[in-house]
Protein backbone atom coordinates (compact mmCIF):
# COMPACT_ATOMS: atom_id res chain seq x y z
CA UNK A 1 0.00 0.00 0.00
CA UNK A 2 2.99 2.49 0.86
CA UNK A 3 4.70 1.44 -2.46
CA UNK A 4 1.34 2.32 -4.62
CA UNK A 5 1.12 5.79 -2.49
CA UNK A 6 4.54 6.56 -3.46
CA UNK A 7 4.02 5.66 -7.43
CA UNK A 8 0.39 7.75 -7.27
CA UNK A 9 2.35 10.69 -5.69
CA UNK A 10 5.66 10.50 -8.13
CA UNK A 11 2.89 10.00 -11.31
CA UNK A 12 1.48 12.98 -9.85
CA UNK A 13 4.53 14.75 -10.07
CA UNK A 14 5.53 13.52 -13.61
CA UNK A 15 1.97 15.20 -14.64
CA UNK A 16 -0.62 12.88 -14.26
CA UNK A 17 -3.86 13.98 -12.29
CA UNK A 18 -4.47 12.10 -8.94
CA UNK A 19 -7.05 10.11 -10.48
CA UNK A 20 -5.55 9.40 -13.49
CA UNK A 21 -2.62 8.02 -11.37
CA UNK A 22 -4.97 5.95 -9.16
CA UNK A 23 -6.44 4.76 -11.94
CA UNK A 24 -3.14 3.52 -13.69
CA UNK A 25 -1.82 2.10 -10.52
CA UNK A 26 -5.05 0.06 -9.86
CA UNK A 27 -5.09 -0.93 -13.79
CA UNK A 28 -1.35 -2.98 -12.57
CA UNK A 29 -2.96 -4.91 -10.68
CA UNK A 30 -3.79 -7.73 -13.00
CA UNK A 31 -4.31 -8.43 -16.78
CA UNK A 32 -7.65 -6.30 -17.49
CA UNK A 33 -10.47 -4.69 -15.37
CA UNK A 34 -14.01 -3.18 -15.98
CA UNK A 35 -14.38 0.65 -15.48
CA UNK A 36 -16.54 -0.30 -12.66
CA UNK A 37 -13.82 -2.61 -10.98
CA UNK A 38 -10.93 0.05 -11.89
CA UNK A 39 -13.03 3.21 -10.27
CA UNK A 40 -13.41 0.30 -7.18
CA UNK A 41 -9.99 -0.31 -6.97
CA UNK A 42 -9.00 2.99 -7.33
CA UNK A 43 -11.42 4.54 -5.17
CA UNK A 44 -12.80 6.39 -7.96
CA UNK A 45 -16.29 7.91 -8.75
CA UNK A 46 -18.15 6.00 -10.75
CA UNK A 47 -19.36 9.38 -12.72
CA UNK A 48 -15.69 10.12 -13.49
CA UNK A 49 -14.30 6.87 -14.20
CA UNK A 50 -14.92 6.31 -17.86
CA UNK A 51 -13.53 10.13 -18.59
CA UNK A 52 -10.58 9.18 -16.26
CA UNK A 53 -9.60 6.12 -18.47
CA UNK A 54 -10.53 7.81 -21.96
CA UNK A 55 -7.62 10.22 -20.82
CA UNK A 56 -5.42 7.01 -19.90
CA UNK A 57 -5.54 5.75 -23.52
CA UNK A 58 -4.89 8.60 -24.80
CA UNK A 59 -2.02 9.84 -22.92
CA UNK A 60 -0.65 5.95 -23.86
CA UNK A 61 -1.10 4.67 -19.97
CA UNK A 62 -3.47 2.30 -20.99
CA UNK A 63 -5.74 0.71 -24.00
CA UNK A 64 -8.58 -0.84 -24.26
CA UNK A 65 -10.34 -4.22 -25.49
CA UNK A 66 -13.74 -4.51 -27.20
CA UNK A 67 -16.23 -6.38 -25.68
CA UNK A 68 -20.11 -7.62 -24.61
CA UNK A 69 -17.92 -4.80 -21.57
CA UNK A 70 -15.15 -3.20 -22.23
CA UNK A 71 -11.74 -4.06 -20.71
CA UNK A 72 -8.77 -1.68 -19.66
CA UNK A 73 -5.02 -2.82 -19.26
CA UNK A 74 -1.95 -1.05 -17.96
CA UNK A 75 0.38 0.00 -20.79
CA UNK A 76 4.35 -0.84 -19.59
CA UNK A 77 5.18 1.09 -17.40
CA UNK A 78 8.61 2.38 -19.14
CA UNK A 79 6.62 2.99 -22.34
CA UNK A 80 4.16 5.03 -20.57
CA UNK A 81 6.43 6.87 -18.01
CA UNK A 82 8.95 7.01 -20.89
CA UNK A 83 5.92 8.87 -22.78
CA UNK A 84 5.74 11.49 -20.15
CA UNK A 85 9.13 11.99 -20.00
CA UNK A 86 9.33 12.81 -23.10
CA UNK A 87 7.16 15.59 -23.01
CA UNK A 88 8.95 16.89 -20.37
CA UNK A 89 11.99 17.16 -21.82
CA UNK A 90 10.72 18.36 -25.37
CA UNK A 91 8.51 21.19 -22.91
CA UNK A 92 12.22 21.54 -21.27
CA UNK A 93 13.81 22.33 -24.63
CA UNK A 94 10.61 25.01 -25.83
CA UNK A 95 11.53 26.79 -22.45
CA UNK A 96 15.39 26.71 -22.48
CA UNK A 97 14.65 28.09 -26.54
CA UNK A 98 12.56 30.93 -25.00
CA UNK A 99 14.57 31.65 -21.83
CA UNK A 100 17.76 32.10 -24.25
CA UNK A 101 15.96 34.13 -26.16
CA UNK A 102 14.57 36.33 -23.69
CA UNK A 103 17.90 37.03 -22.37
CA UNK A 104 19.50 38.05 -25.80
CA UNK A 105 16.22 40.42 -25.81
CA UNK A 106 17.00 41.97 -22.39
CA UNK A 107 20.20 41.92 -22.29
CA UNK A 108 20.88 44.71 -24.44
CA UNK A 109 18.10 46.97 -22.42
CA UNK A 110 19.76 46.15 -19.37
CA UNK A 111 23.50 47.50 -20.41
CA UNK A 112 21.55 50.68 -21.83
CA UNK A 113 19.99 51.37 -18.62
CA UNK A 114 23.23 50.96 -16.84
CA UNK A 115 24.46 54.14 -18.25
CA UNK A 116 21.60 55.88 -17.64
CA UNK A 117 21.49 56.88 -13.42
CA UNK A 118 20.21 59.63 -11.79
CA UNK A 119 22.81 62.25 -10.81
CA UNK A 120 22.40 62.52 -7.75
CA UNK A 121 21.81 58.78 -6.96
CA UNK A 122 24.89 58.73 -4.52
CA UNK A 123 22.66 61.21 -2.25
CA UNK A 124 20.34 60.21 0.21
CA UNK A 125 18.03 62.46 2.85
CA UNK A 126 16.90 60.80 6.39
CA UNK A 127 14.55 62.51 8.22
CA UNK A 128 13.15 60.92 11.61
CA UNK A 129 15.71 59.79 14.94
CA UNK A 130 14.63 55.81 14.74
CA UNK A 131 15.36 56.12 10.96
CA UNK A 132 18.71 57.53 11.69
CA UNK A 133 19.81 55.98 14.57
CA UNK A 134 18.86 52.41 12.41
CA UNK A 135 20.55 53.60 9.67
CA UNK A 136 24.06 54.28 11.38
CA UNK A 137 23.36 50.88 13.49
CA UNK A 138 24.07 49.58 10.06
CA UNK A 139 26.87 51.67 9.01
CA UNK A 140 28.54 50.65 12.06
CA UNK A 141 27.88 46.46 10.96
CA UNK A 142 29.08 47.08 7.85
CA UNK A 143 32.28 49.40 8.49
CA UNK A 144 35.47 47.80 7.81
CA UNK A 145 38.52 50.06 7.90
CA UNK A 146 37.72 52.98 10.50
CA UNK A 147 34.46 55.49 11.47
CA UNK A 148 35.22 59.13 12.12
CA UNK A 149 32.99 60.73 14.39
CA UNK A 150 31.66 64.39 15.39
CA UNK A 151 29.14 63.99 18.23
CA UNK A 152 26.94 67.04 19.63
CA UNK A 153 23.57 67.17 20.65
CA UNK A 154 20.70 66.42 20.04
CA UNK A 155 21.69 62.93 19.70
CA UNK A 156 19.22 60.35 17.97
CA UNK A 157 20.60 57.48 19.70
CA UNK A 158 22.36 58.43 23.04
CA UNK A 159 26.16 56.91 23.42
CA UNK A 160 25.25 54.36 26.77
CA UNK A 161 22.41 53.15 24.25
CA UNK A 162 24.48 52.14 20.86
CA UNK A 163 25.21 48.80 21.22
CA UNK A 164 26.23 48.27 17.80
CA UNK A 165 28.46 50.29 17.70
CA UNK A 166 29.95 49.47 20.99
CA UNK A 167 30.65 46.41 19.32
CA UNK A 168 31.77 47.83 16.31
CA UNK A 169 35.14 49.44 17.96
CA UNK A 170 36.64 46.16 18.43
CA UNK A 171 36.24 45.57 14.44
CA UNK A 172 37.78 49.25 13.10
CA UNK A 173 39.40 52.43 14.26
CA UNK A 174 37.10 54.55 16.22
CA UNK A 175 37.90 58.13 16.37
CA UNK A 176 35.26 60.38 17.94
CA UNK A 177 35.38 63.92 18.68
CA UNK A 178 32.39 65.21 21.57
CA UNK A 179 31.22 68.55 22.22
CA UNK A 180 32.43 68.88 26.31
CA UNK A 181 29.28 70.12 27.34
CA UNK A 182 27.92 66.39 26.99
CA UNK A 183 30.04 65.56 30.09
CA UNK A 184 27.39 67.12 31.99
CA UNK A 185 25.22 63.85 31.67
CA UNK A 186 26.54 61.57 34.25
CA UNK A 187 24.95 58.36 31.86
CA UNK A 188 26.60 59.80 28.93
CA UNK A 189 29.96 59.97 30.73
CA UNK A 190 29.42 56.33 31.74
CA UNK A 191 28.82 55.94 28.36
CA UNK A 192 31.60 57.46 26.63
CA UNK A 193 33.74 55.56 29.07
CA UNK A 194 32.28 52.53 28.29
CA UNK A 195 33.45 53.30 24.54
CA UNK A 196 37.00 53.94 25.16
CA UNK A 197 37.84 50.81 27.14
CA UNK A 198 36.41 49.07 24.45
CA UNK A 199 39.27 50.45 21.88
CA UNK A 200 37.64 54.12 20.36
CA UNK A 201 39.97 56.91 20.97
CA UNK A 202 37.96 60.13 22.25
CA UNK A 203 38.92 64.09 22.17
CA UNK A 204 36.49 66.84 23.14
CA UNK A 205 36.08 70.18 21.96
CA UNK A 206 34.24 73.26 23.10
CA UNK A 207 31.97 73.21 19.95
CA UNK A 208 31.84 71.43 16.90
CA UNK A 209 30.44 73.00 13.63
CA UNK A 210 28.21 70.22 12.95
CA UNK A 211 27.29 65.74 13.32
CA UNK A 212 29.32 64.03 10.83
CA UNK A 213 30.04 60.61 10.43
CA UNK A 214 32.86 59.58 7.88
CA UNK A 215 32.83 55.66 7.02
CA UNK A 216 35.66 54.06 5.06
CA UNK A 217 37.07 57.13 3.45
CA UNK A 218 33.90 56.95 0.97
CA UNK A 219 30.55 57.73 3.16
CA UNK A 220 29.80 60.75 4.62
CA UNK A 221 26.70 61.20 7.29
CA UNK A 222 25.96 65.12 8.52
CA UNK A 223 23.60 66.58 9.49
CA UNK A 224 22.06 69.79 9.09
CA UNK A 225 19.01 72.41 10.10
CA UNK A 226 16.01 71.39 8.15
CA UNK A 227 13.81 74.10 7.73
CA UNK A 228 10.78 72.12 6.94
CA UNK A 229 11.01 69.21 9.23
CA UNK A 230 10.28 69.34 12.96
CA UNK A 231 12.72 70.51 15.23
CA UNK A 232 12.06 67.85 17.24
CA UNK A 233 12.90 65.26 14.47
CA UNK A 234 16.80 64.58 13.18
CA UNK A 235 17.67 65.29 9.55
CA UNK A 236 20.67 63.39 8.19
CA UNK A 237 22.28 63.39 4.47
CA UNK A 238 24.09 60.69 3.35
CA UNK A 239 26.70 60.80 0.46
CA UNK A 240 28.74 58.49 -0.51
CA UNK A 241 31.63 60.08 -2.57
CA UNK A 242 35.46 59.35 -2.20
CA UNK A 243 36.21 62.89 -2.27
CA UNK A 244 33.70 64.83 -0.20
CA UNK A 245 34.44 62.07 2.97
CA UNK A 246 38.73 62.86 1.94
CA UNK A 247 37.94 66.66 1.87
CA UNK A 248 35.68 66.41 5.54
CA UNK A 249 38.51 63.58 6.74
CA UNK A 250 41.00 66.70 6.94
CA UNK A 251 38.39 68.87 8.46
CA UNK A 252 38.39 66.31 10.93
CA UNK A 253 42.24 65.76 11.52
CA UNK A 254 42.14 69.92 11.90
CA UNK A 255 39.59 69.78 14.72
CA UNK A 256 41.26 66.28 16.31
CA UNK A 257 44.64 68.09 16.72
CA UNK A 258 43.46 71.06 18.99
CA UNK A 259 40.83 68.56 20.82
CA UNK A 260 41.49 67.44 24.55
CA UNK A 261 41.82 63.70 25.60
CA UNK A 262 38.62 62.41 28.10
CA UNK A 263 40.48 62.97 31.15
CA UNK A 264 41.32 66.19 30.32
CA UNK A 265 38.11 67.41 29.74
CA UNK A 266 36.28 65.71 32.46
CA UNK A 267 39.25 67.74 34.82
CA UNK A 268 38.16 70.79 32.63
CA UNK A 269 34.97 69.91 33.18
CA UNK A 270 34.67 69.95 36.57
CA UNK A 271 36.82 73.17 37.39
CA UNK A 272 35.37 75.16 34.77
CA UNK A 273 38.92 75.91 32.59
CA UNK A 274 39.42 76.46 29.24
CA UNK A 275 38.46 73.27 27.23
CA UNK A 276 40.73 73.93 24.40
CA UNK A 277 44.29 72.04 24.32
CA UNK A 278 46.97 74.59 25.05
Amino acid sequence: MEASTQSIAELTRLGLTTYEAKAYVALLGRDSFTAAEVARRAGIPRARIYDVMRSLIDRGFASSRPGDVIRYAAMPPAAAVGRLLDEHRSRMKEIESTGSELIERLEPEFDSGRHHTEPLDFIQVLRGNATISQYAADISEKAREEILVFTKPPIALPVQENVKGLAGVKRYRARSIYEIGLLSDPATVEGIRRFIEAGEEARFVEELPLKMALVDRSLVMFALDDPVASGAEATMMVVEHPALADALRITFETVWERAITFEEALDAVRSGRDHRRK
